[in-house]
This record gives C-alpha cells, sequence and structure tokens, in this order.
C-alpha cells in the first residue's frame, strides 16, 4: 500500500480568493508531483478509458464544449482546453455551479507537476461550517488514486476497492490527515485558528462518519 503519510506530505495544498464577474469566490488548491511523463498525465487526465482506473466512472464527451458526467458525482462542460498543459471545465453538483482548472507542468526526469484549482462561491457561514476541506479532501483522494495508477503496480487505492477502503480505520486516518493539512493551509491564509480548527472537525467528521 501507499504509505499515507508519505502521500499526505507529498502534496502541497493553498487556500485563496478570486475576484469573478459574479463577486468574491474562494479557491482551493492541490498539486503533486508524478513520476510520470506530461502527455501520460495528460492523456490519464482525459482519456475516459483510463479515468476510471483512478478516479470514477466517466461518460459525455471529454472535448472543448463537450459534456461530461462522472459516476455519482459532478458534471459539466469543458471550457478551455490546452492539451497537454491544461484544461478547465464547470463543476457542477447538487444544483451549484462551481469551477475546476488543471495544470500539467513538465518537471525534469521525465516526471510532470498536477496542479487543480477548485474556484467556487461559498457563503460565509458554509465556509465557517467546513472550510476548505469540504472539497479539499475529495481532491486528496482524487491524488492518492492518481499516485496509486502511477505507482508500483498492484499497490495502493484501487477505485473499485475505494469504498471499502475509504471506510476502513485506514481510509478514516488518511482523510483525517487530509483534513489536519487543510486546517493548516486555511490558517495560512488568513483564517482565525480557532474557527479554522472547528471547521475541521466538522468536515473530519463529516467525511469519516465520526463524531466530532
Amino acid at each position: 500500500m501507499i504509505d499515507a503519510t508519505e502521500q499526505i506530505n507529498a502534496v502541497r495544498r493553498q487556500v485563496g480568493s478570486r475576484t469573478l464577474e459574479a463577486g468574491e469566490a474562494r479557491v482551493t488548491t492541490i498539486g503533486q508531483t508524478y513520476d510520470a511523463p506530461v502527455e501520460d498525465v495528460w492523456d490519464a487526465c482525459t482519456n475516459a478509458e483510463r479515468i476510471p482506473r483512478w478516479f470514477l466512472p466517466i461518460s459525455g464527451e471529454l472535448r472543448l464544449g463537450g459534456r461530461y458526467q462522472l459516476e455519482g458525482n459532478a458534471g459539466g462542460v469543458v471550457e478551455t482546453c490546452d492539451p497537454p498543459h491544461s484544461f478547465t471545465a464547470t463543476w457542477e453538483y447538487g444544483g451549484e455551479v462551481s469551477w475546476i482548472e488543471v495544470r500539467l507542468t513538465p518537471q525534469d526526469g521525465d516526471r510532470t507537476r498536477f496542479e487543480l484549482h477548485h474556484i467556487a462561491h461559498v457563503d460565509d457561514d458554509r465556509w465557517a461550517q467546513f472550510g476548505p476541506g469540504a472539497v479539499g479532501i475529495g481532491w486528496d483522494l482524487g491524488l492518492l488514486g492518481l499516485a496509486t495508477y502511477f505507482g508500483t503496480p498492484g499497490a495502493g487505492v484501487r477505485p473499485e476497492d475505494a469504498e471499502a477502503w475509504s471506510a476502513s480505520a485506514e481510509g478514516r486516518s488518511f482523510m483525517t490527515l487530509a483534513s489536519e493539512r487543510w486546517r493548516e493551509a486555511s490558517v495560512a491564509a488568513g483564517t482565525d485558528p480557532e474557527a479554522a480548527r472547528a471547521a475541521a472537525e466538522q468536515v473530519t467528521a463529516f467525511y469519516t462518519g465520526v463524531s466530532a
């Protein structure tokens, strides 16, 4: 298995904001470097046959202007596409619309830096309740899947095992660690430490099913 602490430490998390036409939006950024060339990482992130191997089954048209749907999760429209460097798309879930930006940057030694920005209008009450971990922990699980996919064959968490793993002690520990790192990122962005801790406790309880 991939070491949970090693994977948590391999990921960079950042919390910020961006001004959109509709007003101020919160930006949750997550990134990791993978031992694979940029063309391979791009294909893994945009090929409908490969995405289910590390993330979720997907349907639709994965092209500029095309609409996609992740099974049991978000759907949306591909808004920009610059292979093999970046794409943007709407992220539509639960009647709400946010946006994702994925950027891939070649690194030395045929490695690739993956960075995802999730941009959303989140009201102050909801932010105070759950903080950046509300979307951040989910993306941590996604990057874990990608690390598994580009890691040692047979290691890590396969998508078909993800649900059972998430309910296991190991899975709950991983999500708790991820929540703590998102708390740290929130404090670094200027959130009051006690408010950030309260939000982290709430979102950890939501993901793990263990009461705060």
